[in-house]
């Protein structure tokens, strides 16, 4: 007898199952050291993504042992998602939890957003019509199991890596990726700028936007609901409540609950009967004058917030029809509202509020994005330095002790922190200062001028801000603060690469933009010491604004003790290594990268100096004409964009006649375009700035290029 055929969920052929049924016997003599994305129906439909990923992981690396994902395995495209019953579509969900759970274990990279989200993934692309359909993503780490469904399952493995997948949505990527995820608050104002276009040339696509709880602390979400509700387009909004609660602090506010009768109320909030009942009642009230419409208007208003939990009126001031609260786990239902959306036509913006669990799945992701935060960061020595008693593990440490310090002299002293996420190391300020620390969410804008309110007060306070994130407060920065000379002190955070984080988060410019305003210090830390100086510099000056940036990573000593920082003299840089004939002029980070040049030059005999410039601005102008008058090369080294440190050298030394003469100057900063993810290694020399490519730029211009062409062979 022959054996029994599989069963399988209905809706799934068994054809399309047979390709995957004897996964477990495969290897990687079976396939190309490359994979072929065609043979393993991988429609990414993708803009470059074959191109742009060399190569994908080795098989074995794809089938590793794991949970059976029978209904996964044949769904190759939101297409397929078409043909599934309910039930299938949630045993799909469970499928999708156990996937990630098992690749993303692997990658070390926190995906626990992903996990609260994959049912109401599953339902956008069960009702939505992707690509057609437009989904934005505030956030990229709520994008995993859409990666998934939309052609790109196999190459999860390569997330954030070099030639990988990024860690969010790319147009370069996916046609499923209509809009990039950047720091989060975009995808509403993006989103209603496609619904817009969409009614000027007459076309019929659903825009969903996707924004979540840390997205709704930030201001252009408001400003982009505002003006959906103003020019009344159709535009789906989802809120991703995974915190339980409308109040951006989740201790602050009530939890809002899920349960029969929310669900009930629920649908008949997105119900066509409903809502053409409803827009029947304003037709009349219009008719009848005399300020019934505004009215009932506030009574209609008045009743559905009775209905909603507290702040969704908030949503309805703004113009958007509330329909919630939404269990986020429960796909029946998911779809039943999403369906009943999708089928009106003329609807105008709908905010649909869905409520899930964040921790829902793998409880290992809890500590996963601090350990990655803290190991993946720059180590600028090659190594990372581990807690040891009472020694600093990363520069967030480092700062934070320093703060304390401080703050325990001088009882002015505040921190305003601002930004996606807060660094584990800043709660033990917060434990010691609770009332003098301020943690504002992605309101950036918000706490750059807060902080300026905060020193006309007469505090003294340092605010917080990753560099990408500082990008979008600099109009503050400017008018608030720099143009009014107040002291502001600004701790720019994760500046330079950032490793696997990519050109999202990278901090590239906060050195040109910072630099070229009048009244502003500038200032970077090269290594531990420098920072804990810096620090203790900052909390002394008083009568205008000051800046300094440190690198996301471990520090340069493997067991730094902690001690006091010293006063630094403004504007004056420090010269680390004595030599004649090459001098390196490095700032911030790469000071160090330049002593590892020095010690690869002094083996071919050149007599190389190393200074620190410590200051971008003011300048060093008496370090800078030394090292000038002193030898034939100079070379600057920074971890930044042009026109930053290098720019204000070459401005200084060009109008002080220094390049008039025998000098040759050369900068070395970061490339003119983005750099995509990878490790920080790998980053440095796709920047082209480790210690062999100063060590080559040197040689170079000695004259030695068959040697600097051999160094970087």
């Amino acid at each position: 007898m022959g054996t029994a055929p599989t069963q399988f969920p209905s809706g799934i052929t068994a054809s399309f199952h047979a390709k995957f049924d004897n996964r477990t016997e495969l290897s990687s003599s079976s396939f190309p050291s490359t994979l072929n994305l065609t043979k393993l129906s991988i429609h990414a439909s993708s803009k470059g993504l074959v191109n742009r990923i060399g190569s994908l992981p080795d098989i074995d690396d794809l089938f590793w042992e794991k949970v059976p994902t029978p209904i996964l395995d044949v769904v190759e495209s939101p297409i397929h998602l078409k043909s599934l019953s309910i039930k299938e579509l949630k045993l799909l969900a469970d499928e999708i939890r156990s996937e990630l759970s098992s690749t993303m274990s692997k990658t070390q990279k926190s995906f626990k957003a992903s996990l609260a989200v994959v049912e109401l993934t599953v339902a956008l692309h069960y009702v939505f019509h992707a690509p057609v359909d437009k989904i934005l993503w505030d956030a990229g780490e709520q994008t995993y199991a859409h990666k998934i469904l939309t052609g790109r399952r196999f190459l999860m493995p390569t997330l954030r890596q070099k030639n990988g997948l990024s860690g969010y949505t790319s147009r370069a990527e996916s046609e499923y990726d209509p809009f990039g995820a950047g720091h989060g608050c975009n995808s509403i104002s993006a989103g209603l700028g496609m619904a817009v276009a969409r009614d000027i040339k007459g076309k019929r696509e659903r825009v969903v936007t996707v924004i979540n709880n840390t997205t709704t602390m930030a201001g252009q979400v408001y400003e982009a609901m505002s003006n959906a509700g103003y020019l009344d387009s159709n535009l789906v909004v989802i809120l991703n409540d995974s915190r339980h609660s409308l109040h951006p602090k989740i201790e602050e506010g009530p939890k809002t609950s899920i349960n029969a009768l929310s669900s009930t109320l629920s649908r008949i909030q997105s119900s066509k009967s409903f809502r053409k009942f409803r827009e029947a009642a304003k037709d009349v009230t219009k008719k009848i004058g005399k300020g019934m419409h505004e009215l009932a208007a506030k009574v209609d208003e008045y009743a559905r917030g009775m209905m909603g939990p507290p702040g969704s009126t908030l949503f309805e001031e703004l113009g958007l029809y509330y329909i919630g609260p939404v269990d986020g786990h429960n796909t029946e239902d998911l779809i039943c509202v999403l369906q009943e959306v999708a089928s009106l036509d003329s609807m105008g913006p709908v905010l649909v509020h869905v409520i899930t669990e964040e921790n829902q799945g793998s409880g290992a992701d809890q500590k996963r994005g601090t350990v990655e935060q803290q190991q993946e960061g720059l180590s600028l020595n090659g190594i990372y330095a581990f807690s040891n008693g009472d020694s600093c593990q990363t520069y967030s440490d480092c700062l934070v002790t320093a703060l304390i310090m401080e703050a325990e002299k001088d009882k002015d002293i505040v921190v305003v922190h601002a930004g996606m996420e807060m660094d584990p190391s800043l709660k033990l300020f917060r434990e010691q200062f609770s009332d003098r620390f301020f943690d504002v969410g992605m309101a950036e804008q918000h706490a750059v001028t807060f902080s300026a309110g905060l020193a006309c007060g007469g505090l003294k306070p340092f605010c917080i801000i990753p560099s990408a994130f500082l990008q979008r407060a600099y109009d503050q920065v400017v008018h608030d603060v720099d143009r009014q000379s107040i002291p502001v002190r600004f701790v720019i955070t994760s500046a330079g690469l950032v490793g696997s984080d990519g050109p999202l988060q990278c901090g590239a410019f906060d050195i040109t933009f910072m630099s070229c305003l009048p009244n502003m210090i500038v200032m970077a830390a090269s290594d531990e010491d420098k920072l804990m100086n810096m620090v203790t510099t900052a909390a002394q000056i008083d009568d205008r604004p000051v800046c300094f940036r440190y690198p996301r990573g471990a520090l340069v000593m493997r067991d730094y003790p902690i001690r006091g920082g010293n006063a630094l003299e403004i504007g004056t840089g420090k010269v680390l290594v004595e030599g004649k004939d090459v001098a390196l002029l490095g700032y911030g980070a790469m000071v160090q990268n330049c002593l590892k040049a020095q010690a690869l030059l002094s083996k071919l005999g050149i007599s190389v100096t190393v200074a620190d410039a410590r200051f971008c601005k003011p300048l060093d102008i008496k370090l800078l004409r030394q090292l000038c008058s002193n030898h034939d090369i100079l070379i600057t080294v920074e971890e930044g964009s042009v026109g930053g440190f290098g720019s204000h050298v070459a401005q200084f030394i060009a109008l002080d006649g220094q390049l008039d003469g025998r000098l040759k100057w050369r900068p070395i900063v970061l490339p003119d375009n983005y750099i995509e993810h990878a490790s920080p290694g790998e980053q440095l020399v796709l920047a082209g700035l480790t210690g062999h490519h100063i060590t080559a730029t040197a040689l170079s211009l000695l004259g030695r290029t068959r040697e600097a062409l051999l160094l970087m062979c």
